[in-house]
């Protein structure tokens, strides 16, 4: 009988020890990653806009904007001819295009606010594969020699934040590819002054602009423009709202 209750002590223990090692290794990893990655930018609101703009948007000629629209504290609106395709509601001057503005600013600062891990990569980042992090420039950032190419490297949730300074320049044709499992919904530009993007670029992730976002003829963008202060003005071009990362809450939850 004693013999029968020892083995039930042992067998019992090393249960217990065994879910303790599962427990410590699950909440272990994933610490360590969330501590060495970047966590997503919450944009609250403003997530559910395409397009966000402080005082006008304006479509000189077609295209398609899938998502909603927002202007707030201006009232312009102006759709072109023929007339842009909006999949999304638009509101103009309303208390929910406020509301937006008002958490695009909170994300905004958010984005610009991130110090840990800081990589500078010099202000040209054409030809370059980065893996996910943050990424600073104290004045601009231009991809318009060749090809920006974004490296998950098999991490689906991997994040991407870019801060600058003043301005983001994107050369006509000039691409940011996706690489080893990376979502355009995980890339964040954190843009000082205002963005350009050139004509039939393809670019991706959320432009969070602190004055203006041009997109030019035929570039397509997937991903957001929010712009805080001044106007986005598009040019038979495709936008695409993709959906926001929800997936991943142990980010928020584990870092300090």
């Amino acid at each position: 009988m004693e013999t029968m209750y020892t083995s039930l002590l042992v067998v019992n223990r090393a249960k217990w020890m065994l879910m303790g090692l599962v427990l410590a290794v699950v909440l272990w990893f994933p610490h360590q990653e969330a501590m060495a990655g970047q966590a997503p930018v919450n944009l609250g609101s403003a997530g559910n806009f395409a397009v966000l703009a402080g005082t006008t948007i304006t479509s000189t000629s077609g295209g398609t904007i899938n998502g909603d629209v927002g202007v707030w504290p201006g009232d312009g609106w102006v759709p072109g001819v023929p007339v842009v395709i909006v999949t999304g509601t638009i509101h103009v001057n309303d208390p929910i295009a406020k509301l937006a503005q008002g958490d695009l600013t909170t994300a905004y600062n958010d984005t610009a606010g991130r110090t840990v891990d800081a990589i500078l990569p010099g202000q040209e980042l054409g030809g370059l594969v980065l893996a996910p992090g943050l990424y600073k420039s104290a004045t601009a950032f231009d991809i318009t020699t060749v090809n920006l190419t974004l490296h998950a490297y098999g991490d689906p949730n991997a994040v991407w934040i870019f801060q600058m300074g003043s301005a983001l320049t994107v050369g006509s044709g000039c691409q940011v590819i996706l690489a080893g499992g990376a979502q355009a919904r995980n890339i964040f530009w954190q843009v000082g002054s205002s963005a350009s993007l050139g004509t039939t670029s393809v670019f991706r992730g959320d432009i969070l602009a602190h004055t203006s976002i041009s997109v030019k003829t035929g570039a397509r963008l997937d991903g957001r423009a929010l712009a805080q202060g001044g106007a986005v003005t598009l040019d038979s071009n495709n936008l695409i709202k993709q959906p926001i990362c929800t997936d991943q809450p142990w980010r928020i939850l584990l870092m300090d």
